[in-house]
């Protein structure tokens, strides 16, 4: 279960209220000036709105970047969704050591892009499939 702080809520409230779409989760990235929202499998586009009209709405009101992350049921799935625009050749799940990892194979000129400056794009991805599929690990390969 995904414990949220009071700051969390609060941006899930205005983030709905505005969007329509659900939000299943909240990541606050202070040092980069971010808010990702994990939305609902079906509810990225209602929060985008035509033309990125909703999310603007969101930033302005907030006063940071946001992203909107479409969950899935799937681990490889969701992490695909997080990655975007990069596309994955492949992700697995390997849980034969005592930690469950994710390995994902990604081409060499996307592997920047994955990782982001100073590591905040694996981080991104580290930190939410670890609260939603305890997956300890990330291996970008």
């Amino acid at each position: 279960m995904i414990k949220l702080g009071t700051n969390e809520i609060q941006y899930i409230a205005i983030f709905e209220s505005i969007t329509g779409a659900t939000a299943k989760d909240c990541l606050i990235d202070v040092d980069n000036g971010r808010i990702t929202f994990v939305v609902k499998e079906g509810h990225a586009g209602a929060a985008i709105g035509k033309g990125g009209t909703k999310i603007k709405h969101v930033r302005n009101v907030v006063g940071k970047n946001i992203e909107v992350i479409e969950y899935s049921k799937i681990a490889e799935k969701f992490i695909s969704n997080i990655l975007m625009p990069v596309v994955p050749k492949n992700i697995r799940i390997d849980d034969s050591d005592t930690k469950k990892v994710a390995i994902i194979t990604i081409t060499d000129k996307d592997k920047g892009i994955a990782i982001g400056k100073n590591g905040k794009n694996i981080d991104k991805i580290k930190t939410l499939v670890k609260r939603h599929y305890e997956i300890d690990g990330i291996k970008i390969v």
